[in-house]
């Protein structure tokens, strides 16, 4: 039995990961800080729920205590590792940078150091759509130089990206990045914008509305993202001998096992057509507080998925009003409004 130590077991996609990994027969090993940036009891429900499956075991503890995580996971021995904890949130990096610094930088580092040591067959680590910062061209690809992020947030993730590159290179260490499209879905973040507009609507409180409603985002279901990376911890990437056997449009690097992965809806969908169905499958309308760009923001995002297909066969095709629906049914089940 394959076993995979996954970050953030207690987050939004690392529970869903975990759920999918156990139900295909892995062992998974779960690490989450537990930390309050959001309601805690959440997170105790989703460990709760995978505790159920006698393959899944939760371990308690930050990622910048390198000492306590380089303990857990020699006597783990993880076959891979899917580095999914962070300091999530473009807008409170606002507020914390330092955060971001703690667990986005020096957290990742720690997670590289136990990967190098152990000598893990893969490792996986989530980067984000923000990396593209003030690109224009769309829809994005791995390909494009990014190098204007917009908020601190999106400069940690860039900055794990360039640090695993070098680790790849240097000891030769299999490593995946895939940049994530505005993840939704039932279990989802408080923090987040399907979120907040489904509990404004239903208690009647106006939504705030950024850039007067003028934002496109590549929705990507939950389902369909862990699909994603299931199927990429199969994608091994290789060393390649030389430039010419790089395929077209594969971001493996020319000097180390190291690839970077979109995974999008590759569509893109209007904030306020995002609106419309929420207030449709609420069956109320929404008190709108339309506002000016927020700071660090960006107008539109648009995912090129075509590598992640052309590595598994796969793209996320969940259309966001059937995911709307799937995460207002839950959210209606899970607080009993």
């Amino acid at each position: 039995m394959r076993k995979v130590f996954i970050t953030g077991t207690a987050g939004f996609i690392g529970f869903h990961l975990a759920q999918l990994l156990l139900k295909e027969g892995f062992k998974v090993v779960g690490f989450d800080g537990m930390t309050d940036y959001y309601d805690v009891r959440i997170k105790e429900r989703r460990h709760q729920m995978l505790l159920q499956n006698e393959h899944f075991s939760a371990h308690i503890g930050m990622l910048e205590d390198f000492d306590a995580l380089r303990e857990l996971m020699l006597a783990e021995q993880p076959d891979v590792i899917v580095h999914l904890a962070a300091q999530a949130g473009v807008r409170y990096s606002l507020e914390n940078p330092r955060a971001y610094l703690d667990a986005n930088i020096v957290g990742t580092f720690n997670v590289m150091e136990c990967a190098r040591e152990l000598g893990v067959d893969h490792l996986l680590m989530a980067s984000t759509s923000s990396v593209y910062g003030a690109n224009e061209d769309m829809p994005f690809d791995e390909l494009e130089r990014v190098e204007t992020p917009m908020t601190f947030y999106a400069a940690t993730k860039k900055a794990n990206e360039s640090m695993a590159h070098s680790y790849a290179h240097l000891w030769n260490l299999p490593t995946t990045m895939f940049r994530f499209f505005t993840v939704y879905g039932p279990w989802g973040r408080p923090d987040m914008a399907l979120f907040k507009f489904t509990k404004g609507i239903l208690e009647g409180t106006p939504i705030d509305i950024y850039n007067h409603g003028e934002m496109y985002r590549d929705f990507t279901f939950v389902t369909d993202l862990v699909r994603g990376i299931r199927l990429l911890i199969d994608a091994v990437p290789e060393r390649p001998e030389s430039k010419d056997d790089i395929a077209e449009g594969d971001s493996l690097s020319p000097v180390a096992p190291f690839r970077v992965v979109n995974i999008g809806n590759s569509d893109k969908v209007k904030l306020t057509d995002f609106i419309d169905e929420i207030e449709k499958q609420c069956g109320v309308e929404a008190k709108r507080n339309y506002m000016e760009m927020q700071k660090g923001d960006v107008p539109a995002t648009w995912a090129n998925a075509d590598l992640l297909k052309s590595l598994t066969g796969y793209q996320p095709q969940t259309d966001y009003r059937d995911g709307i629906r799937q995460f207002v049914s839950w959210y209606r089940e899970y607080y009993g409004v």
